[in-house]
């Protein structure tokens, strides 16, 4: 290591660790991680640093963390998603199911997952968020330092598009509708719990 990338990271960096915390703890919800986010952010920044210095170490340092946790919801996203990807491994009623209703839930899953895939990142984020990591309205505004009033708009436009997306597809109609969704159908937000 150069003597002078440590006294670097040692001066301008460190020196943020409480508020780096205060930050992970503020928005990232599994407490567990958080060390882990650290260390990870730390490793980033000391690795860039290498290459170039940020003119500004603390925005970086904060820039870092934030993108490594948004990185770590999309891989969670798409790791949860292909984990659920095979009906069959949901044990839910298998037995129950003969072989053209397995092969129709098969579609209409892939047919949401597409139509999720398809939304614009912020609402697929914040639907996520809501209705998968099951965290509250409050939690989601923090989480992605927007209004509660903010994720309601995003989830009415989500819903609406996801039924639309559904209904083009179909021919018939929606596989879901907000309801089903969790959602009042009538203006889009969410239910109480």
């Amino acid at each position: 290591m150069e003597p002078s990338l440590d006294l670097w990271f040692k001066r301008e960096i460190l020196p943020h660790e409480g508020a780096l915390l205060r930050y992970l703890y503020r928005v990232w919800p599994r407490r567990d991680d958080i060390t882990d986010l650290r260390q990870e952010t730390y490793a980033r920044v000391f690795e860039s640093a290498r290459l170039s210095r940020p003119s500004n170490p603390n925005a970086f340092l904060f820039a870092t963390a934030r993108n490594l946790m948004t990185d770590r919801l999309r891989r969670e996203r798409v790791v949860s998603i292909e984990a659920v990807g095979d009906i069959e491994e949901l044990n839910v009623l298998i037995d129950e199911l003969t072989p053209e209703r397995r092969s129709i839930a098969r579609q209409e899953f892939k047919r949401l997952a597409n139509a999720f895939d398809r939304l614009p990142a912020k609402c697929r984020e914040v639907i996520w968020l809501r209705r998968v990591q099951e965290f509250s309205q409050r939690e989601v505004a923090v989480h992605l330092a927007i209004t509660e009033s903010a994720v309601e708009k995003h989830i009415s436009r989500a819903v609406r598009l996801l039924n639309a997306d559904l209904r083009s597809e179909s021919g018939a109609g929606a596989l879901m509708d907000a309801e089903d969704l969790g959602f009042e159908k009538s203006h889009g937000t969410q239910q109480p719990d």
